[in-house]
């Protein structure tokens, strides 16, 4: 069956009309800041309280958008006697949005949670050689990452929780047991000894006398 002539544009001046009455929801950005998901891939927060700079963000980021400088700095010994120590101390982490593609690789093979996804989105420049934000500016972002979610309550307890929980109620019941009477020691029984007031039983003479 041909289609009637003109039923097209009757469908689409139909679909304006239906349009033209319901309410607007364009959101007036930037006065009205939109609602991201708690999951939304802004931009990167540092922690750098614990990074230990192992490198493994830089080696792993395909883009190779991660820099990292660091000196080494030695530690004197925790106990007399003991050895010196090194450790790493952090210099420069920054990261260059321009390169990153939001793979989220660097977050997720981050062994000591230094790195994590902010909602921040205003981070536009006028120069792109400006998008490379350095560790104070990731600093600043790690404090705009929502919490995380709660777990589930049907969830089940998590290993630690658990054996913690059996150890602390060990430790309550044991101390919560009276404790066993102590048997007081065995007293030594007196020895008999001969009453001089009766006369000997062995010795019947000197009784006598």
């Amino acid at each position: 069956m041909a289609p009637i002539p003109g039923s097209g544009l009757a469908k689409g001046l139909a679909v304006t009309l239906r349009t033209m009455t319901k309410k607007t929801v364009t959101a007036q950005y930037p006065d009205a800041q939109p609602e991201l998901p708690p999951r939304t891939r802004g931009v990167i927060g540092l922690f750098e309280e614990n990074c230990t700079v192992c490198m493994l963000c830089a080696r792993e980021c395909p883009d190779w958008c991660i820099y990292i400088d660091s000196h080494k700095e030695t530690v004197p010994p925790a106990a007399p006697g003991g050895r010196e120590r090194s450790r790493n101390v952090l210099d420069r982490f920054a990261i260059d949005f321009a390169l990153c593609m939001y793979c989220g690789i660097c977050i997720e093979v981050c062994p000591f949670d230094a790195l994590f996804w902010s909602p921040e989105f205003e981070y536009a420049e006028t120069d792109i050689h400006e998008l490379t934000h350095e560790r104070d500016k990731l600093r600043e972002w790690m404090w705009t990452v929502p919490a995380p979610p709660a777990l589930d309550p049907a969830a089940e307890e998590p290993k630690e929780f658990s054996a913690a929980r059996k150890t602390a109620e060990k430790l309550a019941a044991a101390q919560a047991e009276p404790a066993s009477p102590a048997e007081p020691p065995a007293q030594a029984e007196p020895s008999a000894k001969p009453d001089s007031s009766k006369p000997d039983s062995a010795n019947p003479q000197e009784g006598e006398s």
